[in-house]
């Protein structure tokens, strides 16, 4: 039996261990369990994705003491350029002088470390890997997590951070809306002879985008590109077979000499998408945060966006309860949570699936509605404005931790 803590985090990823640290920025103590080795997850090639950091995002990681870190491995987003298969009528996104970027580029790798070295040093969280949750209690006057290796863990909260397959959620019988996009993204990096200059590209096709997501030069100085490339499930096993050589080609045609020459700088990775979005992300003693309350094609690059919004929320209304004398499990506080973040989730989801379906629908005549669309976008200012807010995360609610 261990101290009896705050809240126990059932998922040690990117937005479980922001939580605890966070968390920890308020004076609340918490229990980290993840089945991975910290080791096992920064190793080289493990996980070759990167992320797009929102304003509001890199706000919150600002806030829990990661600047000095991180700034330096990030990519500036400078602007963002939308375009249906590289016809005219394109949409782009760029700041006013003075205003900032869209955001930052990091290598998940880099955020991964940058997280554990902070909550190795942080005595408010207790961190325990390389075991799993084989029993999870949810009484009156507390929660308790028996442990792979005979441990129990004690708290007054159960957070489920695991990922889209919570088990989590599931024990508790949380429902989601689930369905399945037959498609699968196929990530990788790239190297190019002409500068990104900041430059986020999304190329969307009827079987799904290709994304050129900018990343900082490499030390030799050879300009760099991550990719994620969706293509339809059907499609996916003959894609994997191809050569890297033929792989590179299929990507390089349908950039069109954007950045020039390319060459592959990264293993290739494959993951299937699909839509989740739990209709509730409380339950007696229980909150869900990140993929556990919500997963989404990455086609606006907000999955991970919208989890951080959860870990403000979430640590904003505990600190208030418990400021207030009400405990981290009290159904006030979890009320207040979901209330907040239920708006927030179920538009940002529902935009992103209907993009996801509006550009795959084939043929010339909604390819040419779309770019005239598109095109009256690009020249409605207000219209821009309020896209870059939303891919700033600067709209609606925001928790304090992600305003400033």
């Amino acid at each position: 039996m261990t101290e009896k803590r705050d809240l126990v985090i059932l998922g040690g990823g990117l937005v479980g261990m922001t939580l605890a640290l966070a968390a920890a920025r308020h004076g609340i103590a918490s229990h980290v369990v993840d089945k991975a080795k910290p080791e096992d997850l920064t190793a080289e090639g493990v996980d070759g994705r990167a992320s797009a950091i929102s304003t509001a995002s890199w706000n919150l990681l600002t806030n829990i003491g990661l600047k000095d870190r991180l700034d330096p491995l990030g990519c500036p987003i400078s602007a963002i350029a939308v375009t249906d298969g590289m016809k005219p009528g394109r949409i782009d996104f760029k700041p006013e002088p003075g205003e900032g970027t869209l955001g930052r580029m990091y290598a998940n790798r880099d955020i991964r470390l940058a997280l554990f070295d902070a909550a190795r040093a942080e005595p408010l969280i207790n961190w325990a890997s390389g075991v799993e949750p084989v029993e999870r209690e949810r009484g009156e006057h507390g929660v308790a997590v028996t442990l792979s290796d005979g441990r129990v863990l004690e708290g007054r909260l159960l957070i489920g951070a695991e990922g889209r397959q919570s088990p989590t959620r599931k024990e508790a019988g949380l429902s989601s809306a689930t369905w399945d996009y037959s498609h699968r993204a196929f990530v990788t990096a790239i190297t190019h002879e002409q500068p990104h200059e900041g430059v986020a590209w999304e190329i969307f096709f009827p079987a799904g985008p290709l994304a050129l997501l900018p990343l900082l030069d490499l030390p030799d100085g050879r300009h760099r590109s991550a990719v994620v490339w969706t293509v339809a499930e059907k499609d996916a096993r003959g894609i994997t077979a191809l050569s890297d050589a033929v792989f590179l080609g299929e990507i390089a045609s349908r950039m069109e000499e954007v950045f020039g020459g390319v060459e592959l700088a990264a293993p290739r990775m494959s993951w299937p998408l699909s839509f989740h979005h739990a209709g509730r992300i409380v339950e007696h003693r229980l909150a869900l945060i990140g993929d556990a309350a919500h997963g989404m094609h990455p086609i606006a690059g907000q999955g991970l966006n919208l989890g951080l919004r959860d870990v403000g929320a979430l640590v904003e209304v505990l600190a208030e309860g418990m400021r207030l004398g009400l405990e981290p499990g009290d159904a006030q506080v979890l009320a207040r949570y979901e209330r907040w973040r239920s708006l927030d989730n179920t538009a940002v989801m529902a935009t992103t699936d209907a993009i996801v379906r509006l550009f795959g629908v084939p043929g010339r005549v909604p390819s040419l509605i779309r770019r005239i669309g598109m095109a009256g976008v690009q020249r409605s200012g207000w219209l821009k404005r309020f896209f870059m807010d939303e891919a700033r995360g600067m709209s609606g609610d925001l928790p304090a931790l992600l305003r400033s």
